[in-house]
């Protein structure tokens, strides 16, 4: 089986809780990283800040994302490691490839994330028409730009 595409590596690792000003005081005032930007998403029920690590194509992303509303879904603090994405090489073909072998994806498709980015999620759970999915992991597919493909690749 020959795959179209490949995984780079780790572009963000997503962090729910009900009160992101707490994630904030560990991951940026206690561990260091730096703030560079914030998403609020009413479709999505998410107010995230995004955080970084390292620099340049070796950059990580940590997103401390709080709901919006506490009551209603995507609910981004329930599970605390919320999702973990992966730097892509070819996005749109990893999602036709990786459909074709019967993997779910979640609804939305392909689109900007957060950070400005083409993205789409892997659903954490499998369907009888698509077998294969995260097994409890959101997982999302991030097209990485071409600073990234040449270093990482």
């Amino acid at each position: 089986m020959t795959r179209p595409f490949k995984v780079l590596g780790i572009q963000q690792v997503a962090i729910g809780g009900v009160d992101k000003l707490r994630l904030q005081k560990l991951w940026v005032d206690m561990l260091g990283l730096q703030k560079t930007g914030t998403f609020r998403s009413e479709r999505e029920n998410v107010d995230e800040d995004i955080c970084v690590m390292g620099s340049g194509p070796y950059k990580v992303e940590v997103d401390l994302m709080q709901p919006l509303d506490a009551d209603k879904k995507p609910a981004v603090h329930t599970t605390p490691l919320n999702h973990i994405g992966l730097w892509i090489d070819d996005l749109p073909k990893a999602v036709e490839w990786l459909t074709a072998q019967g993997v779910r994806f979640a609804p939305g498709g392909i689109r900007k994330g957060a950070a400005g980015h083409d993205i789409t999620f892997l659903h954490p759970k499998a369907s009888e028409e698509f077998p294969l999915a995260g097994e409890g992991v959101l997982i999302e597919l991030v097209q990485a730009p071409p600073e990234v493909i040449r270093a990482l690749g």
